[in-house]
């Protein structure tokens, strides 16, 4: 019998949930256990296990990145080229998802912050009041965390800027060691980032018993008023999705004055991989394969653009992450100040650079930021109903504007491409 893929299992387990959520009530109980216990149980489960990867899979996919970049000697004017393009492009869909959340305000049901109906007010562990009382000081300590005393303590607490920030200083220069030390370093932080790979993907396989309890719980406690914030969240995160792979990505290959019919017709089948594995490096191979055979751009660009771009160039993650946060704090009923929006886009645009091109990742980048504008961690738990769908569409944006990328980068070098 063949295995339904994942994210079936997770629609099914939504759909289900559902179900569960209007058929029960608070008080209904399995023996003397209520069942809103049990789910609470194993969504704060799915939750826990989902904190318990970040710092090893931040650390590891970061210091890998940032050391192919360096270690390559030849890095010079197409490297610059690249990054450039990379950064430009994931700022423009970051700004593109700040604007729409800001305009469509997915977390604000007729003009009133869903917390209430989503009963969020008791989340112990987090103050509204104390959030809005931050100061600007506390806005720059924000930027001062960037360089902190302690790497350690700066991970034991939450203060994953500042560990980020070490880990590009740190893999920058493990590039640049002696030969045989490299060699033996890159090999150590490659088995560590294969092993966070894999948990992680263990931890996704239990995603459709932790989104069910965790969407079971919210239906049970708020009814089917409590989807509504998730449609227009899921509406938000795909109109950002779709203007910035179908209006900005168009714009730029018109810039340099390729087709960008005949590049869509290209990437189909990459599009395609991207969209049902969601994982931006699962569908390499292919990228490289059909850029360079249907597209035109030399193997040279290829071989450098792509591989690069599947490991910083997340376009579609960071615009989500953006939106994420802005509904969350929506949802809150919190105003995120120009300054912490700015915040937003900074962290988003670096932590995009170190996401690994694996299902889920995002949500991994996404505990940081709410770290950082002083979210609760727990109010993850508001989109992992729709994320690992969403998920599909993001990937299939970052594989686009790579793609995209190695056809700029090819035009600006002089090559003549098939566009």
């Amino acid at each position: 019998m063949q295995k339904i893929q994942e994210h079936w299992q997770i629609l099914l387990a939504i759909l289900f949930a559902c179900f569960t959520g209007l058929l029960l009530d608070q008080d209904s109980k399995f023996f003397d256990i209520t069942y809103i216990s049990i789910f609470t149980f194993f969504g704060t489960l799915f939750l826990n296990a989902l904190k318990m990867i970040v710092i090893p899979l931040v650390i590891s996919s970061i210091i890998i990145g940032v050391h192919r970049i360096s270690e390559d000697k030849s890095f010079g004017r197409l490297g610059i080229k690249t990054l450039s393009y990379y950064l430009s492009t994931t700022t423009i869909a970051i700004l593109i998802g700040i604007f729409l959340a800001n305009i469509i305000e997915p977390g604000v049901t007729n003009n009133v912050a869903t917390n209430a109906s989503l009963e969020l007010n008791n989340n112990a562990s987090f103050s509204k009041e104390e959030f809005l009382n931050k100061s600007n000081a506390d806005i720059a300590s924000v930027f001062l965390r960037m360089i902190p005393e302690n790497i350690f303590y700066a991970a034991a607490n939450g203060q994953l800027l500042g560990l980020i920030f070490f880990c590009f200083i740190f893999g920058f220069f493990s590039g640049r060691i002696n030969s045989q030390l490299r060699e033996t370093f890159f090999n150590f932080w490659q088995g560590v980032f294969d092993i966070m790979t894999s948990i992680t993907n263990l931890v996704m396989k239990a995603a459709p018993i932790g989104v069910f309890a965790l969407v079971a719980k919210v239906i049970m406690i708020s009814g089917a008023e409590s989807l509504k914030p998730l449609l227009f969240f899921f509406i938000t995160v795909l109109s950002a999705l779709l203007i910035h792979m179908f209006v900005v990505m168009p714009c730029i290959l018109k810039a340099v004055k390729a087709d960008p019919i005949a590049h869509f017709r290209a990437m189909f089948r990459a599009l395609l991989t991207a969209f049902s594995t969601s994982s931006s490096s699962a569908t390499l191979p292919i990228t490289i394969r059909d850029v360079k055979e249907k597209s035109g751009v030399s193997n040279r660009i290829s071989s450098f653009v792509l591989p690069l771009g599947a490991t910083v160039n997340m376009d579609g993650t960071a615009l989500y992450e953006c939106i994420a946060v802005l509904f969350i704090a929506q949802v809150y009923g919190i105003e995120i100040s120009v300054m912490q929006q700015f915040i937003i886009l900074l962290i988003a645009l670096t932590t995009s650079i170190g996401v690994a091109g694996i299902p889920a990742a995002s949500l991994v980048a996404i505990t940081i930021i709410l770290t950082a504008v002083g979210l609760p961690l727990e109010s993850i738990g508001l989109i992992l109903a729709v994320d690992r769908i969403l998920d599909m569409f993001r990937t299939s944006v970052n594989v686009f504007s790579d793609s995209v990328g190695a056809v700029v980068i090819a035009k600006t070098e002089g090559e003549k491409t098939f566009l």
